[in-house]
């Protein structure tokens, strides 16, 4: 194969995985994924490798017609995703996990959480994954803490403001009455990872107070590494001696019913002792489906706090402290233009605004609003709107202060029924989804459903102007 169709390949390849990271998000990217190394192209047939059996049929399972969709797509060459076994890549990953495991065995102290056996019985040979090779089996309890997220820096605004605030309160007063457990839930990139860093380190400045802070992911994988080592006994007595438990990501654990086990027994040993647990989630407790009804209630018994998607007033605000952190002169113009272009996600937008300033700083020459969209196009090219049902019913539900089990739900009352039929309307205006598909979105609901949606919704717009004018703001706010 020339170098040219080669470097074309792999330019595809990239340009795949950022659409699968917007689609599945940042967690299940990583752990999936990330995983899968390029092959070659065998007449019309790309070949994608993992590094074990069970990552390679999960990925199959879950991703397999999604990979073939997008490689068709991208390529016409492509006809056909083939997932293999990379046996070097395996071998690598038995000498790690073998090496993790002797560190278990002479860890005196170690780890976080727990993992039975029917959560880690896929794992081929009672195998780690490769991402496994990553747990650091020392003597504190958590993850290190980004001293860069703090209570300070926090750029607070109307849809982060209830959140900060409770924040602030449980590092002040941890384990207080009303908020213990803290459940932190949003989007990715909206803050909810800097205000569980900036807890944990207040906590930790007063010298006293011991703070465990780890990922979902973590949990499990330590939970592995002590069941392989017999160990567990060790790992719950120093996870439930702890003052504070901080678990980020939680929807991770969903349909890891051992782990949830594991995790519900250490949250009700922790509450019970009057110690504090902060936990975050992509969805409120009552919106994660696959968690376990008693350990939904206990997550929902304290103080859950949303963080809201980024007005533009927020964003610009992020920007702005940013922009003079950095000591750069940034135009109000060129905050302004990427406060409307990069929406969903600050960890982006922040992103966006450093390699600016990283730019001019080399080239040494000053910001400008065309030099922004030539250093940033490929950026941008990325976040032209591409609004997703998820993304429809989400502004919905929030605009008429319903659930967004509603959009779901067999419920027929009007307050319920013509907020779900305006989402399908937006579905099917803003999206290419067949009417099928959004039927789907929308508890499996039959097409034809979803076709009297679109048209009474058409109908009651002509009638009543109140209607039409909510319609054209849900509108305008998705596809800004």
């Amino acid at each position: 194969m020339a170098s040219s169709d080669i470097a074309a390949l792999k330019a595809a390849w990239l340009r795949i995985c950022e659409r699968l990271k917007d689609e599945v998000g940042d967690v299940e990217y990583r752990m999936w994924i990330q995983r899968i190394t390029l092959g070659a192209l065998d007449e019309d047939e790309i070949t994608l490798y993992l590094p074990e059996r069970f990552l390679r049929d999960w990925v199959r399972a879950q991703y397999g017609q999604r990979l073939q969709s997008l490689w068709r797509e991208e390529s016409s060459s492509v006809q056909h995703v083939e997932l293999k076994i990379d046996k070097k890549i395996q071998r690598i990953n038995e000498q790690t996990h073998r090496a993790v495991e002797r560190q278990v065995e002479v860890a005196s102290t170690a780890t976080i959480g727990e993992m039975a056996h029917d959560d880690a019985v896929a794992l081929e040979h009672d195998e780690l994954p490769a991402f496994a090779s990553n747990i650091e089996m020392r003597n504190d309890l958590s993850v290190p803490l980004d001293r860069r997220f703090t209570f300070d820096n926090f750029v607070v605004g109307k849809p982060n403001e209830f959140a900060y605030a409770c924040a602030g309160r449980v590092a002040d007063h941890p384990a207080s009455p009303g908020f213990n457990p803290l459940f932190l839930y949003g989007g990715v990139g909206l803050g909810k990872t800097h205000l569980m860093h900036a807890i944990g380190l207040k906590l930790m400045s007063r010298g006293n107070i011991s703070v465990a802070y780890m990922s979902a992911e973590k949990f499990m994988y330590r939970f592995i590494a002590s069941m392989q080592s017999k160990s567990q006994m060790e790992f719950k007595e120093q996870l439930r001696s702890v003052d504070v438990l901080m678990i980020d990501d939680l929807q991770f654990l969903i349909g890891k019913n051992s782990t949830q086990e594991e995790f519900f027994h250490t949250f009700n040993a922790l509450v019970d002792a009057g110690r504090q647990i902060i936990v975050s989630a992509d969805k409120s407790p009552s919106d994660l489906s696959g968690l376990e009804d008693r350990l939904r209630t206990r997550l929902g018994c304290g103080m859950v706090a949303d963080i809201h998607a980024t007005t533009f007033e927020l964003r610009i605000s992020i920007l702005e402290a940013k922009a003079k952190a950095s000591g750069t002169p940034v135009p109000p113009k060129v905050l302004e233009y990427l406060a409307h272009k990069i929406t969903t996600n600050v960890r982006e937008l922040e992103g966006a605004l450093n390699r600016l300033i990283a730019h001019a700083d080399l080239v040494g020459r000053p910001v400008t609003l065309e030099s922004t969209q030539d250093v940033l196009k490929d950026m941008l090219k990325a976040h032209e709107r591409r609004v997703t049902i998820d993304e429809i019913q989400r502004k919905v539900v929030e605009h008429f202060n319903i659930r967004l089990t509603d959009m779901s739900s067999a419920r027929r009352a009007r307050a319920v029924a013509r907020p779900r039929q305006i989402a399908m309307y937006l579905a099917k205006q803003l999206t290419s989804r067949s009417l099928p598909e959004i039927g789907r979105k929308f508890g499996n609901r039959d097409h034809t459903t979803v076709m009297h949606a679109v048209n009474r919704v058409a109908e009651l717009m002509e009638q009543d102007p109140g209607l039409a004018e909510s319609v054209e703001l849900l509108k305008h706010m998705l596809e800004s």
